[in-house]
């Protein structure tokens, strides 16, 4: 159980800093067009910006999609002991997985990332079975390609060829943020319009970087990395001494060059946030199993654990805030303000995840897409409080593939 719990606790972490980015996307049509909102340039505005481009940029994308690759191992185990047989099943999550995206691409975040996990998804069943020094060559040439891809766009591309001037992408911003007010006509609107480059971004950069993550979590998974974690491993603390001034120093270059605005920045932030990542995660794990701090993976892990259904119901609340089906809040928050309602809309989550999960079994979207993958009606009420209390006599919970 311990090894569950580490999983879905480290899980709920990169769904906070998911969440963190994906809030400034939907709260606002400016950093869409990669300007700043002349409503919010003072310093402190700027100030929380940089923070957020040096130390959350870029590097939960990166964890989400190694813990995919690692549930994918749980899931073959799962199909394992159940006798069934693995193909079928992944590849009915996978269009579970696609067609939620697509729903959620259209009714509430024009920048779902589930499509592309389904598709990225599809190429990890087909190398399932090679051995994990495969697998990591495969990943590392993945992540050199979308490396060199980068660089050779910043050296050799001229992006105000395609790109528009400051005053027109400031135009298209506040064009885009009064889509945002309008209702569901204009949002969905907004959401099929940044289509292509949605696609564009899948192909170029976000499909194989999240291959490659996936294929290097297998790879852990299959080692079971996390199932033996103490939090004293001395590896951990070399990992932070790495991966914070490695990360960092990446980080820094990439908001100092202006962030997504300059490839050659994109490129330093994409070859150095795995470390940063890592970093991030060794010091949750030392953390989390500190006898002093334990309770930081109790009240993360509930979160993770139904990572599925929060994911959406993040996209949700920023629907029902921002946009004019909602409240009508677009383009209101200053960046400070946003990481509050962040803060909130997290808190809530946590609570409520672990209520929900103190009576049924599973997320209600997790609950809904195991029917699919399954193909029958799994138990949704949760265990009796007699049996958790009894370990040894407890069913085993399966552990799911979430995004």
């Amino acid at each position: 159980m311990k090894r569950v719990l580490d999983v879905d606790a480290v899980r709920g972490f990169a769904l906070l800093g998911i969440f963190a980015v994906n809030v400034t996307f939907m709260a606002s049509g400016y950093p869409g067009n990669l300007v700043t909102d002349p409503d919010f340039d003072s310093g402190l505005d700027n100030v929380v910006r940089a923070l957020s481009s040096v130390f959350i940029d870029m590097k939960f994308y990166v964890l989400f999609s190694f813990l995919f690759g690692y549930s994918f191992t749980l899931q073959m185990e799962s199909a394992s002991r159940a006798g069934a047989a693995f193909s079928g099943r992944m590849l009915r999550r996978i269009l579970g997985l696609f067609v939620l995206g697509a729903l959620h691409t259209v009714f509430l975040n024009g920048g779902d990332v589930l499509t592309t996990y389904a598709v990225a998804c599809l190429f990890l069943l087909l190398l399932r079975n090679v051995r994990d020094r495969t697998a990591i060559r495969i990943a590392v040439g993945l992540y050199a390609l979308v490396l060199f891809s980068l660089v050779a766009s910043a050296l050799f591309v001229d992006r105000s060829a395609f790109l528009p001037g400051e005053a027109e992408a400031l135009a298209n911003a506040e064009h885009a943020t009064q889509a945002l007010l309008g209702g569901w006509g204009s949002n969905i609107g907004e959401h099929l319009d940044g289509l292509p480059l949605l696609v564009i971004q899948a192909v170029s950069l976000q499909g194989p970087t999240a291959l490659g993550l996936f294929l290097l979590g297998m790879v852990a998974g299959r080692r079971q990395w996390l199932a033996r974690v103490t939090g004293s491993e001395p590896v951990l603390r070399r990992i932070q001494w790495i991966g914070f001034p490695v990360g960092l120093i990446g980080s820094i270059i990439y908001t100092a060059s202006g962030g997504n605005g300059n490839s050659l920045g994109v490129a330093a932030s994409v070859a150095t946030a795995p470390v940063l990542t890592a970093a991030y995660v060794a010091t949750l794990l030392r953390i989390m199993h500190n006898p002093r701090t334990t309770a930081v993976r109790a009240a993360l892990a509930p979160a993770g654990r139904m990572a599925l259904t929060n994911y959406l119901s993040q996209s949700a609340a920023c629907l029902l805030v921002f946009s004019g089906i909602g409240l009508g809040y677009a383009g209101a928050f200053s960046p400070l303000a946003l990481f509050a309602f962040v803060a909130a809309v997290f808190t809530a989550q946590l609570v409520l995840s672990a209520l929900w999960l103190g009576r049924f079994r599973y997320g209600p979207v997790e609950w809904a897409l195991r029917w699919f993958t399954n193909a029958r009606r799994p138990a949704f009420v949760a265990p009796s409080r007699r049996h958790e209390d009894a370990p040894e006599t407890a069913p085993v919970r399966e552990p799911e593939l979430r995004p």
